[in-house]
């Protein structure tokens, strides 16, 4: 009975750290997409910048939208303050250009250096899942991952 109450203690342990370590990465992401937005918003001289820019990092934890919904304060700033059509489209691009950013190079880096999921996984998995179990894989996929790379024995070297 000990016995299977340390294994049990031992998984949880393993699985809790894993969590943490996603939930490290996550942030992490997020922080460095804020930093982008802010970079890409004061150059395009967007009204509020800074506060779009903190929103676009804080919704960048809700995988998928959050991105799309952060990008909705900047549109409506450039809209709203009598900018030209090019300060929209550059807002536009300055989507884009983050979203490609998160999404090939950014989330799987971090992802990898926090939880040692590997590169491959982490750009896949949510591909994957999101295929299996079309709106929740997508959003489960990183902190799953997370926990299923924890579990793997450390390759000896050879």
């Amino acid at each position: 009975m000990d016995i299977r109450n340390n294994n049990t203690t031992t998984h949880l342990k393993t699985a809790g750290g894993a969590l943490v370590n996603w939930w490290r990465a996550a942030t992490l992401d997020g922080l460095i997409v804020g930093v982008l937005w802010l970079i890409g918003l004061e150059l395009i001289r967007v009204p509020f910048a800074p506060l779009w820019a903190i929103l676009g990092g804080i919704l960048q934890i809700i995988p998928t939208f959050g991105g799309m919904v952060a990008l909705i304060g900047p549109v409506l700033a450039v809209a709203f303050s009598g900018h030209d059509e090019w300060r929209l489209g550059l807002v536009l691009g300055l989507y884009g250009l983050i979203v490609i950013l998160e999404g090939l190079v950014i989330a799987p880096y971090v992802l990898h250096r926090t939880t040692k999921v590997p590169w491959w996984a982490a750009f896949l998995g949510p591909i994957l899942l999101g295929i299996i179990i079309p709106f929740w894989g997508v959003l489960l996929a990183p902190p799953v991952l997370a926990i299923i790379f924890a579990f793997r024995k450390p390759s000896s070297p050879a």
